[in-house]
């Protein structure tokens, strides 16, 4: 059963690519589809076996390995195609096949119109596979070959639609961006060859207490760069954006369930040795925290629709990241599977809208739609609500629990992450409020033929949405004893290490009775809701508003100006200022310098023509066309050859 988890999705993809044109749109369709669903089925009982069973027994929850052959052996190492299932891989499993089913199911109505839908449904697919081979390998060299197969299949669902310009430029962005991530996890695993002669989890962790800390600290680094790649951090974050350029499904799994939660994954599967380096745990914790904050400023000024959610995704995998970076794991983690279903639910809701609108994303052109689609208008205000993380739905267990223990630190850390996170609250409570005014209300500004066509989503594409809005009203509330309870008796222990005096259980019950701690991010919340209420009610409606708060709405301010026109390309203007223009202007330099100059001198100017000039001397002296001077030369020869031998 475990290995099925893995295989169907790859049978899916094998069946779809290889003989999708005679199965047809329907039988590619349904032979996916169910693949993915069986493995998600399968991965559920998983979760009961290995981590449910046990710690309702009071007991650690469990881990199996399933070596299937050997793959390198020599006399340094010896790596096996292996297959770890404990606490955080089949979870894992959980989060990515129960999403990729819903986006499956989603995309037979979402996509029914294109005349790929064979590929389509066969790179969703392969991108299941490379991100359950990542989650469920036993050693880094087999997470790296899911690395690498998870960007190749993003790379190829960005550009599913490869005649469009913007599609390829986006996809080339996301692989060559991801390359810095990937050159990050190539020097960190052979650092970890070198260091400790193994790349299984169990030899590497259960002997790197044994090495010095500046060693730990190097190789953690390297897997920080890696993870910033992936999870789109600080830095590195500039292709999730343009990431919107694929088809709306493909947005939902990669910002809910594979790509961006690979980084994030890294880190916790690598938890021994961060825990190890605290050096390295500081830097995730300032990365995560200026990720987070960066992302929601950005967002703010979108008119994007998927761009606005795209930043959000990068703002909240700043809070996981920087969860991490304070040693609170399990919080991270159970932050990461709520926040794959709520975003799952606004990327799809948002599929809806722009379904509905014939491939409209501009706000400035929606409006007025909360009468002629009531269900999308729900789903998405239920997953905006839990993404601003208000009280009793899913997103508050989880994210709200992260600004508590990052202020049951106790460090500067810790208040230094507080305070940035309460402040993304309210940020991220002010752009979700306005996407759905401006989205829903207020006079429709988008083209009246399109507005006469629009219609709710197929039932085909309402059954995801109604599940995962499910998931995202109660999912929060049911695992929260399973994953950070004081009594779970320890449902992550098997996949996650943490040192014990970095263990904050019993604090964040008693920091959650401190009631400026608990309700100063609810209180930011709000904030940034009515504010961004006061500010749509003005635009709405510019007859009602003060002089004073027309100007601070409307007018061209300085502020405004220089956040919305360069905030989100300051790190795109430096890569391509930086990095771009000065390679380029480097290897003009060096091809002029080098290639055509030093090179140059001595190849074809020097010693070829040198060669040339002194072929052309003995053709014309000894080449005379007599035999006597034939003769002569050769006896020379002979005298100089029987002379070397003495």
């Amino acid at each position: 059963m475990y290995l099925a988890i893995i295989t169907l999705p790859l049978f899916a993809f094998l069946t779809a690519g290889l003989a999708g044109r005679k199965l047809g749109k329907t039988g590619v369709q349904l032979i996916t589809t169910f693949s993915v669903s069986i493995a998600a089925i399968f991965s559920i009982i998983g979760v009961y076996e290995i981590a449910l069973k046990n710690s309702i027994a009071g007991f650690d929850s469990a881990s199996t390995s399933i070596i299937i052959m050997p793959w390198i052996e020599s006399e340094l190492i010896t790596v096996n195609w292996g297959f770890q299932f404990d606490s955080v891989s089949i979870i894992m499993c959980v989060v990515i096949l129960s999403i990729s089913s819903l986006v499956h199911i989603y995309s037979i109505g979402y996509m029914s119109d294109d005349n790929h839908i064979q590929r389509f449904f066969a790179y969703l697919s392969l991108f299941t596979f490379f991100m359950l081979v990542l989650v469920l390998g036993d050693n880094y060299l087999l997470m790296f070959i899911g690395w690498e197969g998870v960007g190749l299949a993003s790379y190829l669902l960005i550009n599913f639609w490869f005649t469009r310009i913007q599609a390829n430029k986006s996809s080339m962005q996301a692989l060559f961006m991801n390359r810095i991530g990937d050159w990050g996890l190539s020097i960190a695993i052979f650092s970890i060859f070198w260091l400790f002669g193994a790349s299984d989890y169990s030899t590497v962790f259960s002997i790197c207490s044994q090495y010095d800390e500046k060693y730990l600290t190097v190789v953690t680094i390297f897997l920080l760069i890696a993870a910033a790649g992936k999870s789109a951090q600080l830095g590195l974050h500039t292709w999730l954006p343009n990431a919107m350029e694929g088809p709306t499904p493909v947005s939902a799994l990669i910002h809910a369930a594979t790509m961006v939660t690979a980084g994030v994954y890294l880190i916790l599967r690598s938890s021994p040795l961060f825990e190890l380096a605290p050096t390295s745990l500081i830097c995730v914790c300032i990365i995560g925290s200026l990720t987070a904050i960066f992302a929601a400023t950005t967002g703010l000024f979108q008119n994007d629709l998927k761009k606005v959610i795209a930043y959000s995704t990068c703002s909240q995998l700043g809070y996981m990241v920087f969860a991490a970076g304070l040693s609170q794991y399990e919080v991270a983690f159970f932050h990461l599977f709520n926040h794959a279903y709520f975003k799952a639910l606004l990327f799809l809701s948002a599929g809806s809208i722009i379904h509905a609108l014939h491939d409209e994303q501009d706000m400035r052109k929606m409006g007025g739609l909360v009468n002629l689609l009531p269900f999308t208008y729900t789903m998405i205000l239920i997953g905006s609500l839990s993404l601003m993380a208000l009280p009793f739905l899913t997103g508050y267990y989880s994210k709200d629990v992260i600004l508590e223990v990052a202020y049951g630190q106790f460090l500067v850390t810790g208040t230094f992450t507080y305070w940035l996170g309460t402040i993304t609250a309210t940020l991220t409570a002010f752009y979700s409020t306005h996407t759905l005014l401006f989205s829903f209300f207020g006079a429709p500004s988008g083209s009246k033929k399109i507005y006469n066509t629009i219609h709710e989503a197929p039932l085909i594409m309402a059954i995801p949405l109604f599940l995962l809005s499910i998931c995202s009203i109660f999912i929060g509330y049911v695992a929260k004893d399973f994953f950070i309870g004081v009594g779970s008796s320890g449902i992550l222990s098997s996949g996650i290490g943490t040192l014990r005096n970095h263990h904050l259980g019993f604090d964040i019950e008693f920091i959650s009775t401190n009631f400026g701690v608990q309700f100063i991010p609810l209180i930011a919340s709000l904030l940034g809701m009515i504010i961004a209420l006061k500010v749509c009610y003005i635009r709405l409606n510019p007859d009602q508003g003060s002089p004073l708060m027309l100007d601070l709405v409307y007018s061209p301010n300085i502020i405004h100006n220089i956040t919305r026109s360069s905030i989100g390309n300051w790190f795109d203007n430096i890569y391509n200022n930086l990095f771009v223009s000065g390679g380029l202007h480097f290897g003009k330099t060096t091809a002029g310098t080098l290639d055509r100059g030093f090179l140059s001198l001595i190849g074809p100017q020097g010693l070829q023509q040198l060669f040339y000039n002194n072929s052309r001397f003995i053709a014309i002296k000894f080449d005379t066309g007599f035999i006597p001077h034939y003769a002569l030369i050769i006896i020379l020869a002979t005298v100089l050859l029987i002379l070397s031998n003495f």
